[in-house]
């Protein structure tokens, strides 16, 4: 018999960086939106009122 635990971990390994490459995908085409969601409850928050950039991501606090 071969000793397979090797074969099992680089499996884990090539598994785990299939994910890691598919969320940053994600992060990189949704991050701006993320962005514009923080930041208006962040301005809710503190009580000032959000203004929208030009481009998603933009927006800030006034």
């Amino acid at each position: 018999m071969k000793n397979e635990k090797g074969q099992a971990l680089v499996e884990y390994v090539l598994i785990i960086a299939l994910i890691s490459v598919i969320i940053i995908g994600i992060i990189n085409t949704f991050g701006g939106y993320l962005k514009d969601s923080i930041t208006k409850t962040s301005c809710g928050i503190a009580g000032q009122e959000y203004v929208e950039g030009e481009e998603v991501g933009e927006g800030y606090c006034q």
